[in-house]
């Protein structure tokens, strides 16, 4: 019997993104800051700066939404973990063009 096969890493992507959200959180209280600018950079190539992480939809992927006025890019893109290169943390006036990155709520 054939078997499924769905690309991107198996795991626990709450915690994946929380974790991830905790760093941005982090980064953000120790540099007295509201808000950090996040760039996203993907294996080929591709960067933007990101609004939202989502652990959604699981089974190797998330979803990324990038801030509007960020180009061509589409609202929302669902890629497999393994494809994010980078992330990058920013203060807003390391990158004075980039927007802040919106903390999901842990109740929510």
């Amino acid at each position: 019997m054939s078997q499924l096969w769905i690309p991107g890493a198996e795991g626990p992507h709450d915690d994946f993104v929380a974790r991830i959200h905790r760093q941005i959180g982090r980064f953000a209280q120790e540099r007295g800051i509201e808000q950090a600018a996040v760039e996203i950079e993907l294996r080929d190539g591709w960067r933007f700066v990101v609004d939202a992480l989502l652990p959604e939809p699981g089974y190797g992927f998330v979803t990324i939404r990038p801030h509007p006025g960020d180009g061509e890019l589409p609202p929302e893109l669902i890629v497999p973990i393994g494809s994010i290169q980078r992330i990058e943390l920013y203060e807003a006036y390391d990158k004075p063009s980039r927007f802040g990155f919106s903390l999901r709520d842990p109740e929510g």
